[in-house]
This record gives structure tokens, sequence and C-alpha cells, in this order.
């Protein structure tokens, strides 16, 4: 635990610490160091409990929480945390396993629909990454639903998820949902037991992001997993892998819970290095991989294997990782449209083509902010691009839009 009393020295607040600490013992049960560092340095030095709960909630981190706080025979530990911080958890996770037992049948009842309908349907994230990687539903925080399908099956599927009162938040001419199929990758569903509950993804980032992942070899190598007693269709260990890392990145890792996803998976889930290194280099993210692995290890202890891919020894990596560190703890997400997401985007990735590539589709490339803001006939779609040069523009010189 010496990483963890050099971060305490080095100014990291004891609120935050925590958090790092529930998931290091988390990820390390039998390390008995990691549970007396716990008791005897990180609880003692919390001074707001209050604040504890608002950075659990933000960095998805209650589930760890009360695994760690009120765990059966480790008296110590629970006499250090007091009676009602424990109360409270149990509360919550009580909250937790009642909402994520509603959203799973949920799910199933969203796949039987598509399944009805001959869409072929992909699971991931939610409470299919609860039970492939952490073994129960309640050891997760999820509050949404997220479901791949290939492209050309979305307008089935949004066919089908109206007859079970499935609603897409937008509604697009016939011409902006070509062009979004083609250059965006989610649609957002409201449905009867919410709000934003439903996400019908056919890629894992929009295309502007220059991460050029083959959906048709991610639905061929795709395996057999269970939700519920129920048995779906589950990522490859590999895909999920590579997607949980590229999916953190383009939120800049803002969040515990997707360093704690990948942390599991990376100590849970057998993985095919060589292959997670070919398709990292073919994807151009083997910096973006480095830099995932790195934090795991150094923030949360997790054991990484030694050289998963030629980046690891990358001299921007340990550069970027630092600086990510430092940003995680302030519970502040990047604005994706800011000249700061800008030029981290363009850090991340190793090759120039990439780079130029993001830039130039994020400046050109139109979407649901364009065809809102203004309406244009479909002979005259292209100008779109004009008003996303113009709008990205703004944004990016820190102009009103």
């Amino acid at each position: 635990m010496d990483s963890m009393s050099t971060a305490f020295s080095a100014g990291l607040s004891a609120e935050f610490g925590l958090l790092l600490a529930c998931c290091r013992v988390e990820l390390s049960p039998r390390d008995r160091g990691a549970w007396e560092f716990l008791g005897q340095t990180a609880i003692p030095r919390v001074a707001s409990w209050e604040r504890v709960f608002e950075l659990g909630e933000h960095h998805g981190m209650l589930p760890a929480m009360h695994r760690v706080l009120c765990a059966d025979g480790q008296d110590g530990l629970r006499a250090a945390v007091p009676r009602e911080v424990r109360d409270e958890l149990e509360r919550r996770s009580a909250l937790l396993t009642r909402k994520n037992l509603r959203l799973a049948a949920e799910l199933i009842r969203i796949l039987d629909c598509l399944a009805a309908a001959g869409v072929a349907a992909i699971p991931h994230k939610g409470p299919v990454l609860a039970e492939m990687v952490y073994g129960d539903l309640t050891l997760r925080d999820f509050s949404d639903l997220d479901v791949l399908v290939q492209a050309r099956d979305v307008p089935r599927a949004k066919d089908a998820l109206a007859r079970i009162t499935y609603k897409p938040n937008v509604t697009l001419s016939a011409a902006a949902e070509r062009a979004y199929l083609a250059a965006g990758y989610e649609y957002t569903f409201d449905g009867p037991a919410g709000r934003n509950l439903l996400e019908i993804q056919w890629n894992f980032v929009p295309r502007f992001f220059a991460v050029e992942i083959e959906m048709e070899a991610v639905f061929a190598r795709a395996g057999k997993g269970e939700v519920a007693g129920r048995s779906v269709r589950t990522l490859a260990p590999e895909d999920l892998f590579l997607s949980m890392c590229v999916h953190a990145a383009k939120h800049l890792w803002a969040r515990l819970c997707w360093l704690r996803d990948i942390a599991t998976v990376v100590e849970q889930v057998p993985l095919d290095w060589l292959s997670v290194r070919s398709e990292s280099r073919r994807l151009g993210v083997e910096r973006i991989v480095a830099v995932s692995l790195a934090l795991v290890g150094t923030l949360l202890g997790a054991q990484i294997p030694e050289s998963p891919g030629e980046r690891t020894r990358d001299t921007e990596v340990g550069t970027i990782t630092a600086q990510i560190a430092q940003h995680i703890p302030n519970a502040e997400e990047y604005r994706t449209e800011s000249v700061q997401y800008f030029r981290w985007m363009l850090c991340l990735r190793e090759r120039s083509g990439d780079r130029w590539r993001f830039g130039s589709r994020l400046l050109f490339t139109p979407g649901l902010g364009e065809w809102s803001l203004v309406k244009l006939p479909e002979p005259l779609f292209p100008l779109y691009r004009g008003v996303r040069l113009l709008r990205v523009s703004g944004r990016l010189l820190g102009l009103p839009s």
C-alpha cells in the first residue's frame, strides 16, 4: 500500500482516498495490509462522510463501498466506520439491488422483443457486465441499458421497440437518419420503466473519433453469457476490454467505476493479450489501452500484464497518466466541445492519420445539434457541413452557440 500512502501524503483528499482504498481492498481481498491501511489510515482521515457519499454516487462506487465497509468478518473495520454510515450504505445498497433487478428484467423483455423481430442483439455494460465480471447483479451500479445491433437493423429495431412503447428521444428526417447511421452510434429511448432508459447502439463511439471498429466482426466473435438466469449474447472478452478502454478514454476516465470495471476485467477475465495487442494496433488505440492499464495499476493496484502492447513504452503514456490521475479526484467531466477536450483527444492517439481524421471529422460531420438548429430541405443537406464547421469553431473559440 506504499503508493496509497504516497497519494495521501501528496494531498489527495481523504474522502476520495477512501474510494480508492475500497477499490484496492476489493481487488485484493486477501491482502491484510490493504485492510489495515483502510481501517487505520483511510477511514480515520475522513472529515465528511457526506462528501464520501457524494463522490461515491458520482463515481459509481457505492457497490464497492458497501462490499468493503460492511464486510462480514472485518470487525475492526466495521468498528471504524460510524454506525449511521453503515446503515446508510445498507439502505442505498438495498435500493440499488431493487433497481438493478428491475432493469435486468426489462433488459430480458427488450431482448425478447428484438429477437421476435429477427434483430441480432448483444447487451453490454449494465446487468451483463455486472454478472459477467462481478458475478452478481448487485455489485455494479448502472442506470440504463445498452444494446448493440448492426446499423442495418436499427430501423427494424426501432419499429419493434415501438410495439412495447419505447420511443426514441429524437425524430429525424430520412436524410438525417441515413447520415446519423453512418456517422453516429446510438439512439436513446424513453420507455415504460423510465426516461433515457435504453440506448440502442451500432458502434462504441461516433465516427469522428476515428476508431474504425468492425462491428460485423464483433458480432461474429460474440459468445454466450447469462443475465438473471437467461442466456444472452455477450461481447468476446477482448472486444469487451477494448470497448471499455475506448469508452473510458472518450470521457477521459472521469469516473472511478470505469477504471474499476477495467481492473476487474483484467484480473478476473481470461484475455488473449496477443489479440488485444493486434487489434489495438490496428485501431490505433495502443496509447489509450496503455493509459487505461497504467491508471488501474497506479490508482487501484490492479495486477496488469507486463507487456500487452508496444505503447507501454510510449514516453507520452506516463505524462498523460499522471495528468489524468490528478484530474479524476475533481469529480468533473470535460466539456466535449472545448479546446481542452479537443487537445486531449489528439494527445491520446499515437498515429498522425488518426489525429487528422479525428480533427477533420469533428469539424465537418453534422449531427443532432446542427439538424435541430437549422431545417434544410434534403437537396441542401450537404450544407450542414458548413453549419457544423461554424458551430464547432465557435464553441472551440468560446463564442456563444
